[in-house]
């Protein structure tokens, strides 16, 4: 994913923010045609990328000082969910990933998003999607969007031909043929493009211009209810 980040930045230059901190979440700052941007990534090679409660907090907490500051945010999105387990459950995994929600949601500045890999279920509803008033989003040809991965859907799905490998092996094809692509999600507007990897800096570059007189005004209040 950082790879990916240096690609796109003006001269391969990318200020990371809390390395160190919740690796699975990469946020820093880059140039694009000489204007600052914020950048929120997810990072596949650490936990495969899943949201947990440290990076949902993190991430969280960037968006929101790049919408106090007036910088756009640009979002990278590879995430098969958010991590399971008992002691996620009881640290407020849900609590916390709201606040990322929330501060994308409540977001105004440009934010465009560009899906690369695995976009599964609530985790790609959070990452800046069109439902969080997201401007431009963008995937490549290898995204998957979808509720969830081939095979756990139909475990589910199928659970009474477990029995029969040949059989549970079409209905993963045939899963993976109608869903592991951004096609059907594009066909709803979910996504505005699909894209080739090798021109995401220019059709990034080129939303940020078209985003740059952009006015939003959230509805007047004394303050916001963010799910602390």
């Amino acid at each position: 994913m950082k790879e990916l980040i240096l690609k796109v930045a003006d001269e391969g230059d990318f200020f990371e923010i809390q390395a160190d901190f919740a690796k699975n979440i990469i946020t820093g700052f880059v140039r694009i045609e000489g204007a600052t941007v914020g950048v929120v990534a997810n990072q596949p090679m650490v936990l495969a990328g899943c949201l947990d409660i440290d990076s949902s907090r993190k991430a969280a907490r960037f968006v929101r000082f790049c919408d106090a500051f007036e910088i756009p945010i640009l979002t990278f999105v590879d995430v098969p969910g958010f991590l399971p387990g008992t002691g996620q459950e009881y640290g407020g995994v849900i609590k916390h990933g709201a606040k990322l929600l929330f501060a994308y949601g409540e977001a105004t500045v440009p934010k465009v998003t560009v899906l690369t890999r695995k976009t599964y279920g609530g985790a790609y509803v959070v990452m800046a999607s069109k439902h969080l008033r997201g401007d431009f989003n963008y995937a490549w040809p290898t995204a998957e969007v979808a509720v969830m991965g081939a095979k756990g859907a139909v475990e589910i799905l199928y659970r009474s031909e477990q029995g029969d490998r040949e059989k549970i092996a079409q209905r993963v094809k045939d899963y993976e043929d109608r869903f592991a692509n951004p096609f059907v999600a594009a066909e709803r507007g979910f996504i505005d493009e699909v894209i080739m990897p090798h021109s995401t800096r220019r059709r990034v570059a080129r939303a940020f211009a078209s985003l740059r007189g952009k006015k939003l005004q959230n509805p007047w209040k004394k303050h916001d209810n963010i799910p602390l």
